[in-house]
Parts: structure tokens; C-alpha cells; sequence
């Protein structure tokens, strides 16, 4: 098993340490902590079900207890696949306090990627809950158990069927290890991924509290702050911007919805009293057409943040007269680096802006394609590097020779401008890379897919935009043979085992793609080139 780690040369370390970004917490002691101070306290809404602070070191001390009595031992990896259920937090802090590592996968994910996660962790466990949505997890565990053996325990939230049920789990008196070290990788999250499936980024204790509980103090959380997960919370946004684990640093109630629909939302907010909230730019257009005629009380909203892709200044400036509450606009990544407009902000800022970085020592490089510094308030490609963003991917020597430099800087993707004070605007994705409603999809990965498909002799999938999704997924198809309706074929990437977000919007078929004079064109040109060309034919139609 390749071991977990995340290491910041010494002099960072040490620098992050005495600035007091690294303060040697760990989520079990933090929790625990909440559980001495708050111990009535409710920390956990969702499902029908209230928990305090102390019910949830109760449980997760419970759930680390059955999950080491099963064969586990500290140090392996156990991917983590579900919903916003109360569930989630009581058995990744019971895998914490076991000394045991989450992978998160989404509840989207499906056999193709969870055995990518799999394999590339070397996990030995694996946790669903039963069904959700309409899909039944414990038929997949079977298909990710028959591909990938070494997945030995299996558990599941709800009805065990063949497997253990969550609240099934063998008891033990045993004592429970102590806990990790902070610089420790804490858990493995997945990236964006601009080629190819996920990447696994480890985060450590150390780092990842850091980005948290700074994220809480810009959100001013307190006791009397209602977080609302409305976004899965496998996910780095609710995860921890600020999220649900800054809600439960900060002492904070934490509600779960079990979708971002107004529909399931709205009650939520006026029965709990939802004080905060995230979302990405589509489902905040939904709420901003719903809410003038609702009848439930969304009163008690102070903040609506909207990250995981651009929001558009226009939309923005809906927010406040709307929802009659502050628009906090976010803008980061898995990898590290977070950015918040802050509360206080002049308004022109909250709707223009994607935000200003956490910490006085995240370093920002805007950089034109030969690595040279734009002139200020031009775009450029941004790079990154700071107390909380990686240093290295896990398992993946190509990734990391391409995404960070020799001095330690990660190579975002992203294409930004600077304000004069310091905020960053967003422009788009200098990668073949896909921001659909805050999914990031790969191109490359989607074509490999189309490929398979007996009638497709070529394909290239590109980003165009869409008003509601920010960009959709379209897929130029070079048929061969017998031609596929679009609809076939969409159907047809669905049997593929992928995640539904991943499969094309749209179907464009073409005769041919175009080439240099020696028959060579860069996929990335390519793409470039079919996404021009498909704009304008749709302007000259207008």
C-alpha cells in the first residue's frame, strides 16, 4: 500500500505554525471539545433526526469502534458514498477517531469512477447507504466488490442486505487508537480532474482545519449560526467553505437537505431557522424564481453564498432584493486556495468579484502561457500556494509533474484578473475542462467513453455556455458506419456506468475534423476550433 502524505518543506511548515495556521487540532480533539463545551447543543438536523454534540462523538465513537472490529486496521482507506444524511458526519468522524481514511465519492458516482477510486487508494472498505434517489448502492458495492477484491468490508446506512449494516457494526471494548498526528493525511478527496478521471488529493489535519475555521471566522459563524447543506457535502464547497465541518468548529447547528431544490429547502430555512447556505449559480437562479411566491419564511436567511462556478454580475445583483439577504461570492478548489467576498464588502465587490484568498500567506501568481507576470488587471493563468493548498497529488507522479511547480506552486487551471484590491474575477479554464453546474467533467474522459461506441469514429466534447448550467457538455461525433440518433447515444453513455453528469448534453454529428496540412491538430486546437465555429454559426443565425 503506497503511503498517505502531504508534506510542506520545513521553513513553510514552520512559518504556518507560528502564524498560527497550524494549531496541532485534529478533527477528533476538535470534536471533541465541541462535545465538553456544547454538549446539548444540537449540531446535526436531517432525516427526521436531531443530534447533539455529544450524540455525535457518541456516534462516531461507535461507528470507529465497529469499523476496526470488522478487520480494519489504522491507515486504510475507506471510500465514503453518501448522501446528506446525518449519517455522513457520524461515520467520518468515526473513521477519524479510528485512525481510518475517507474517500469521498459523490452519491453521482458510479461503478467506473468508484473503482478508479478504489484501485488508485487501495481501499479496503466502503460505505453507501442503502438507496437513494431511486438507486439502490448495495447492487454497485457488489459490481465495485467483483471488480476490485481487496474492497473487503462493506457497510451500508439502512438495510444491510447481503452486507453489514451501519447499525450492525460488531461492538468492542478495545481501546480506540490515539489520536493522529495533525500533519497527518487526515482523508483523500477528489479533484476536478482535467484529463482523465479523479484525482485523489490527501489533506491533512493540520491543513485542511486551517482552511475551515478561518473560513467560519470570515463567515462570522457563531453558536447561533444555522448552516444549511443544501449541496452534497462530499463535495469541497460544503464540505468546508465553511461547511459543514466550520458549522460544527464554530458550534454551529448544521441542517442537511437531502436536495438543493427550493422544494426541499425553503421549509427547511424557515423551520430551522437557516441563518447560511451555498450554492452554485444554477440552483441560485432556481431560488431567486422561486422565493417571490413562496409561503415559507426565509427570513431568518443572512447569507447566500454562490461558488463552484462564475456567477454572473447581473444574476448577482438579484440576491439581496430577492432573498433580502447578503450575496457572499466564493471561488476555490479541492487543492487548496478558497477566496470569499466578505461580508462587509461594498456592494459593487459582492456582485462583480469572486472573492479575496483566505490567508495573508496564500500566494497568488497571475501568469501569461511562457510564465511571465500579466500587468496587473489583465487575465492570466493562475497559480497558487499557501497554508492549506496541496503540495502533491496521491499516486500520480504524471498529475504532479504537470499541476505544480518545482517551487511548489499549483498550476490551477483557472484564467483570472486581479482588482486593484486584491480580488479575483474569474475568466474561464485555461484546461479542456468542463464546469457543468459546478461538476468538473473531462473532456478527455468523456471522448474515451464515445469511442467505445461501435458507430463513433471520432469525437471531441467541449464546453458551451448555457445560461442556466453556466456550460453545457456538447459532443461532436464523426460517425461511422450505421449513423446513431443522439438520443441513442446518450442513452448508450448511460449504460457506461458513469456519473449522469457526465453524459453529453448535446450531439453535434460532423462529416470530418478539420487538420493541419500534415493531417495533425492538438485536441486541445481541435476543441478550441469546434467550439468557435459552433458559436458563430449559431450568432449568424440569429
Amino acid at each position: 500500500m503506497k503511503p498517505l502524505s502531504q508534506i510542506w518543506p520545513e521553513e513553510f511548515a514552520a512559518r504556518y505554525r507560528a502564524r498560527g495556521y497550524w494549531r496541532g487540532e485534529t478533527f477528533s480533539s476538535f470534536l471533541r471539545e465541541r462535545g465538553r463545551e456544547l454538549p446539548e447543543h444540537i449540531a446535526v438536523v436531517g432525516g427526521g433526526q436531531r443530534w447533539t454534540f455529544s450524540e455525535l462523538e457518541e456516534r462516531a465513537e461507535k461507528v470507529a469502534r465497529g469499523m476496526l472490529a470488522l478487520g480494519l486496521k489504522p491507515g486504510d482507506r475507506v471510500i465514503v458514498q453518501l448522501p446528506n444524511i446525518p449519517e455522513f458526519l457520524s461515520v467520518v468522524f468515526g473513521l477519524f477517531r479510528a485512525r481510518l481514511i475517507p474517500v469521498y465519492a459523490l452519491p453521482a458516482h458510479r461503478i467506473v469512477e468508484i473503482v478508479h477510486f478504489a484501485r488508485t487508494a487501495e481501499a479496503r472498505g466502503y460505505i453507501v447507504a442503502d438507496r437513494h434517489d431511486g438507486f439502490d448502492y448495495r447492487g454497485l458495492a457488489e459490481e465495485v466488490r467483483r471488480e476490485v477484491p481487496e474492497v473487503e468490508h462493506i457497510v451500508v446506512v439502512g438495510d444491510g442486505g447481503p452486507f453489514t449494516a451501519l447499525d450492525a457494526l460488531p461492538d468492542s471494548a478495545a481501546p480506540l487508537p490515539e489520536d493522529a498526528d495533525p500533519s497527518d493525511v487526515a482523508f483523500l478527496q477528489i479533484s476536478g480532474g482535467s484529463t482523465g478521471l479523479s484525482k485523489l488529493i490527501p489533506r491533512t489535519h493540520d491543513d485542511y482545519i486551517y482552511s475551515f475555521r478561518a473560513s467560519a471566522e470570515i463567515c462570522k459563524l457563531n453558536t447561533d449560526s444555522v448552516y444549511l447543506a443544501a449541496l452534497p457535502v462530499a463535495h469541497n464547497f460544503p464540505m468546508s467553505s465553511p461547511g459543514v465541518f466550520g458549522a460544527l468548529h464554530a458550534g454551529s447547528r448544521v441542517v442537511l437537505s437531502p436536495s438543493p431544490s427550493p422544494e426541499a429547502a425553503f421549509p427547511l430555512i424557515a423551520r430551522e431557522g437557516v441563518t447560511i447556505t451555498g450554492l452554485v449559480p444554477p440552483l441560485a437562479l432556481l431560488w431567486l424564481q422561486a422565493a417571490p411566491s413562496t409561503t415559507h419564511d426565509l427570513s431568518s436567511l443572512q447569507v447566500l453564498q454562490v461558488g463552484g462556478a462564475k456567477f454572473l454580475t447581473e444574476s448577482a445583483r438579484r440576491v439581496k432584493p430577492v432573498l433580502g439577504c447578503t450575496l457572499q461570492q466564493v471561488f476555490g478548489m479541492a487543492e487548496g486556495l478558497v477566496n470569499y467576498t466578505r461580508l462587509d464588502d461594498p456592494e459593487e465587490i459582492i456582485v462583480s468579484t469572486q472573492g479575496r484568498p483566505i490567508s495573508a500567506d496564500d500566494e497568488v501568481l497571475i501568469l501569461d502561457d511562457e510564465g511571465n507576470p500579466v500587468p496587473e488587471g489583465e487575465a492570466g493563468n493562475l497559480l497558487t500556494r499557501g497554508p492549506y493548498t496541496i503540495r502533491a497529488y496521491h499516486n500520480n507522479d504524471g498529475a504532479n509533474a504537470r499541476s505544480f511547480t518545482a517551487d511548489g506552486f499549483y498550476r490551477t487551471g483557472d484564467v483570472v484578473k486581479r482588482t486593484q484590491e486584491g480580488y479575483l474575477v474569474v475568466q474561464g479554464r485555461a484546461t479542456d475542462h468542463i464546469n457543468r453546474a459546478g461538476e468538473k467533467i473531462s473532456a478527455e474522459e468523456i471522448e474515451d467513453h464515445l469511442l467505445a461506441h461501435p458507430s463513433v469514429f471520432d469525437a471531441a466534447v467541449v464546453s458551451l455556455p448555457d445560461e442556466f448550467l453556466g456550460e453545457r457538455s456538447c459532443a461532436f461525433v464523426i460517425p461511422q458506419g450505421d449513423k446513431p440518433k443522439a438520443a441513442a447515444l446518450k442513452a448508450w453513455m448511460r449504460t457506461r456506468g458513469l456519473a449522469d453528469f457526465k453524459v453529453p448534453d448535446q450531439v453535434v454529428f460532423v462529416d470530418a475534423f478539420e487538420t493541419t496540412a500534415v493531417g495533425k491538430v492538438s485536441r486541445k486546437e481541435l476543441r478550441a476550433s469546434l467550439r468557435r465555429r459552433f458559436l458563430e454559426a449559431v450568432e449568424a443565425e440569429k
